[in-house]
């Protein structure tokens, strides 16, 4: 495991690492203090009592919670909310609740019974108060605006304060992020990196790892990425049909083992992106198990 990033000490604004290292999460979640006298809390973390006295003993005498906002609803950074709201009596915000903004070829998958992804769905996750995009928070020496951004998880939010833009799960420094059907969303996705391409923010605060100086040039290293991961797909399908697994194994053959079914769920969200825009077959309706075969 690689040593923790540096915590974040600036004009109006800290972070802290929550303790929960591990392949999916890196280091372990960011939580992000943002503003002095009434403050914002951005992804208070995982349901950890030692995380939330972190928060508590991060504030300056004198200081409050104002805000607790949720980039999205997995448990790695939203299960603390409930009980830091309820120890400072601040809202929770985000988009919505954990299946929020699944696209109907999600929904879809969902009623037929695929299970949510590997990153940990907090299904009883609820805001007190719901942001839209474009929507503004302000306080006394901070603002914000809520940029919604689909594709790791339908309701996955970032946000813009100033040249700085908390990116959550949608884009880090450390490695892609993981798009698990159904929650995961891989057109999405796409869609949501190409509206942060370009040139509005100095650096990118992830929910994972360290800052993002060059946050243009990230998301666009992003998007190669992905082309190049759909056009090894298309590949190997010219051999013959295949499914998620195969093709897991096949293109990701030095994986830790722990780490295979989430490979197989980023494999199967680009099997059905690429069967969106209709340069696959799936016969009947596209499953796990599925066998796919270019058009």
């Amino acid at each position: 495991m690689p040593p923790p990033p540096q915590p974040i000490r600036a004009p109006r604004l800290r972070s802290l690492l929550a303790p929960n290292p591990s392949p999916l999460t890196f280091t372990g979640t960011r939580t992000y203090l943002l503003g002095t006298g009434r403050v914002a809390v951005i992804d208070p973390g995982p349901a950890d009592d030692s995380h939330l006295d972190a928060i508590l003993s991060a504030l300056d005498p004198g200081e409050t919670v104002s805000h607790i906002l949720v980039t999205h609803a997995h448990r790695d950074h939203s299960a603390l909310a409930p009980r830091l709201a309820a120890a400072t009596a601040a809202p929770v915000l985000a988009h919505g609740s954990a299946a929020e903004g699944r696209s109907p070829q999600m929904q879809a998958l969902a009623m037929q019974g695929l299970s949510a992804g590997g990153d940990g769905l907090d299904t009883a996750f609820a805001p007190d108060l719901r942001l839209g995009d474009g929507d503004r928070l302000t306080g006394p020496d901070w603002e914000i605006t809520a940029l919604h951004t689909p594709g790791h998880l339908g309701g996955h939010l970032c946000l813009s304060a100033g040249e700085v833009l908390f990116s959550g799960d949608h884009v880090m420094g450390w490695s892609s992020s993981v798009i698990a059907p159904p929650d995961g969303d891989m057109g999405q996705y796409m869609d949501s990196l190409a509206a942060l391409n370009r040139p509005d923010w100095r650096q990118f605060l992830p929910g994972h790892g360290d800052p993002i100086s060059e946050p243009q040039h990230r998301v666009q290293a992003l998007i190669a990425h992905r082309q190049q991961r759909e056009a090894e797909i298309c590949r190997a399908l010219e051999a013959g049909p295949a499914g998620a697994d195969g093709l897991a194994t096949r293109l990701y053959p030095d994986l830790a083992p722990a780490l295979h079914p989430a490979a197989c769920r980023n494999v199967f969200a680009h099997l059905l992106d690429l069967l969106r825009k209709n340069r696959v077959t799936t016969d009947p309706q596209p499953s796990m198990d599925s066998l796919f075969r270019l058009r």
